[in-house]
């Protein structure tokens, strides 16, 4: 495997200024990159996915997934071990009077029992950044690509932060960390949460990943992808926008109320956009690989078309050194081609596979792709996809 302590070619410190330097040029990009927001009635959104799921598992499974939707899920955290310990976490959380429970898979993650958000943001812990809200389902994708110390680590999509954060933790504060964002405010919001979390060597880059100059190199990749959010159907949430590349776990809260309505709503032409961006970060992603490294592809959807389908067709595509076609100018030659459709020679990855009996207790859906999870909603799990890759 190539070493992991080395982010690019020309060592440490030129991969910093490359980082740095491309930031303005990044900023502008993203100001003329965001689209308008169309909005999703949430009952007609529902019923389309409903019948999606019928179609993809059966009338069976799919009453289990909507019972899953409608659930109350309870507040769950980790403790974030850069600052503090579990057992530090779980004394102030009883002295504060809340109960909390153990999650089987994962020393840091609590379920707290009978209090909500407002409670534990409240307390002197939460400011002091010693804990992380964060659903339990999305605390899967960094334990399955376990960053550890001077590992090289890029995190494609990665505010708010919360998989950046728990990446910087499961390293100790060792691996070197880069955490692409392409919204210049949501950029913000990152930075926030990694200085109020003690996440020290992490680079923010104010980017769109797929653009990201091939000569960088990353040991391992998160791309935790932009999603239609088809797994996070929730009673409790307000009907949200959909938006192209809007990650379902920084969506604005509010808006009105809906018998089931999730964080981005749902409708075939965000669909559609969710899989061509998915499929630009993931070829990217793979062309940032050296041979060996490692990859962790997941998304907050429970749609084959996002997931599996998706997966199994980039590779596909990646092994045959696929190149996508601009529009062609004047005089034939391609154009309208940024760094996403760039042309690539053939790139070749295995999947590697998720060992279920690592999360014991976790409910999972059927999965088309050996190896990969598709995590069931439940009145404790949000649905996410995960699938662990190598670059040969």
């Amino acid at each position: 495997m190539a070493k992991q302590g080395n982010a690019g070619r020309r060592g440490g410190r030129s991969h910093q200024r490359k980082i740095k330097g491309q930031q303005t040029l990044d900023a502008r990009q993203h100001a003329n990159s965001r689209r308008k927001r169309t909005p999703v009635d949430p009952q007609a959104a529902f019923a389309a996915l409903e019948s999606r799921l019928r179609a993809q598992y059966g009338d069976e499974t799919a009453a289990v997934i909507v019972e899953g939707y409608r659930a109350e899920r309870p507040v769950t955290l980790r403790a974030n071990t850069l600052k503090t310990t579990p057992d530090a976490v779980r004394a102030a959380l009883e002295e504060a009077g809340i109960a909390c429970q153990k999650v089987p898979w994962s020393p840091d993650a609590l379920i707290i029992e009978g209090a909500r958000e407002d409670a534990v943001r409240a307390l002197p812990l939460y400011e002091r950044g010693d804990v992380y809200l964060q659903s339990l389902s999305s605390m899967v994708p960094p334990l399955v690509l376990s960053p550890g110390p001077g590992d090289a680590v890029l995190d494609m999509a990665a505010a708010p932060g919360g998989k950046t954060t728990q990446m910087a933790a499961l390293s100790g504060g060792q691996a070197q960390i880069t955490a692409c964002e392409r919204s210049a405010p949501r950029a913000e919001r990152l930075r926030f949460n990694l200085e109020r979390q003690g996440a020290g060597r992490v680079s923010v880059l104010v980017q769109d990943a797929r653009r990201l100059d091939p000569f960088f190199r990353f040991g391992k990749i998160l791309l935790d992808a932009p999603c239609s959010g088809s797994g996070t159907v929730s009673a409790e949430r307000a009907a949200g926008a959909a938006e192209e590349g809007m990650p379902a776990d920084d969506a604005a809260e509010g808006g009105s109320s809906a018998a089931v309505a999730w964080k981005t709503g749902f409708s075939e032409e965000l669909l559609s956009n969710c899989v061509r961006t998915q499929a630009g970060l993931l070829r990217k992603a793979l062309e940032l690989l050296p041979p060996g490294g490692e990859l962790v592809y997941s998304t907050c959807s429970i749609l084959p078309e996002e997931n599996e389908l998706l997966v199994q067709r980039v590779l596909e595509e990646a092994a045959q050194g696929a190149r996508p076609q601009g529009k062609k100018g004047a005089r034939g030659r391609s154009r309208g081609l940024d760094a996403a459709d760039a042309p690539m020679g053939p790139i070749r990855a295995d999947i590697v596979p998720i060992d279920p009996a690592r999360f014991p207790g976790m409910p999972l859906l059927p999965c088309g792709l050996e190896g990969a999870l598709c995590i069931r909603p439940s009145e404790l799990y949000e649905g996410f996809f995960v699938c662990h890759l190598r670059r040969r």
